[in-house]
C-alpha cells in the first residue's frame, strides 16, 4: 500500500510539475506575443506619424510655392505695364496729347492691378512656409524655409512700393493733363521717392531669390523675376 501511495504521489507531483511548466510556457508565450503586438502597434504608429509629418510638410511647402510662383509671375506682368506707363509718360513730357495720357493712365492702372494681386499672393504664401517649419527638424529645410519666409515678405514690400509708384505716376499724369503743375510736381516727387525705396528693396529681394535658387528643390531653369 505504501509503495502504491508513493507511486501515485510521484505521478501526481510529476503531473503538477508538467502542468506548471505548460502554464508557464503559455504565459510566457502570451507575454511575448503581447510585446510583439505592442511593438507592432508602436511601429505602425511611428510610421503613420512620420508619414503624416512628411505629408503635412510637403503639402504646406508646395502650397506656399504655388502661391509664390503665382506672385512672381503676376509681378512680371505688373513690371511690363509699369515700363509701358513710363514709356508713355516720357512721350507726354515732349508732346502732351490725349492718346499718350490715356495710354499712360491705362498702363498705370493695369500695373496697379497686377502689383496688388502679386502682393496678395506673396502674403498668402508666407504662412504656408511658416507652418511647414512645424513638420521638420532638418536644419537645411528649416534654413531654406526661413529664406522663403523672408523672400515672401520682401516680395510684399516691393510689390506694394511699385503699386504706390504706379498710383503716383497715374495721378501725376492726370494732373499734368489738366495743367495743375503744382500737384504734378508734388506727385512726381512722391513717385521718385518711392522708386528710390523700391531700388533698395529690390536688391534685398534679389538676394533672397539667389539664396533659394541654390537649393535643389527650387526650379533651377526658372527665369529670374
Amino acid at each position: 500500500m505504501a509503495r502504491e501511495f508513493t507511486r501515485n504521489m510521484f505521478i501526481m507531483l510529476v503531473s503538477i510539475m508538467v502542468g506548471i511548466m505548460i502554464v508557464t510556457y503559455f504565459a510566457a508565450d502570451i507575454m511575448r506575443q503581447t510585446q510583439i503586438d505592442t511593438l507592432n502597434i508602436e511601429h505602425k504608429t511611428e510610421i503613420q506619424t512620420i508619414t503624416n509629418t512628411n505629408e503635412n510638410f510637403t503639402d504646406h511647402f508646395f502650397q506656399g510655392i504655388t502661391k509664390m510662383d503665382s506672385a512672381r509671375e503676376i509681378r512680371e506682368v505688373g513690371n511690363y505695364h509699369f515700363d509701358f506707363a513710363l514709356f508713355w509718360y516720357t512721350n507726354t513730357r515732349t508732346n502732351i496729347t490725349e492718346p499718350y495720357i490715356q495710354n499712360c493712365i491705362k498702363n498705370c492702372t493695369d500695373a496697379m492691378t497686377s502689383y496688388l494681386a502679386a502682393y496678395k499672393n506673396f502674403n498668402l504664401s508666407k504662412p504656408f512656409f511658416e507652418k511647414a517649419r512645424a513638420y521638420t527638424n532638418q536644419s537645411k529645410y528649416l534654413e531654406v524655409l526661413g529664406y522663403y519666409v523672408m523672400f515672401a515678405e520682401s516680395g510684399k514690400q516691393i510689390t506694394l512700393l511699385r503699386y504706390n509708384a504706379s498710383q503716383y505716376l497715374k495721378q501725376a499724369v492726370e494732373n499734368l493733363s489738366k495743367g495743375e503743375m503744382g500737384n504734378f510736381s508734388l506727385l512726381m516727387g512722391l513717385f521718385n521717392e518711392t522708386e528710390a525705396a523700391y531700388g533698395d528693396a529690390v536688391g534685398e529681394y534679389d538676394g533672397y531669390r539667389g539664396q533659394i535658387d541654390e537649393y535643389w528643390f527650387f526650379d533651377t531653369i526658372r527665369e529670374p523675376h
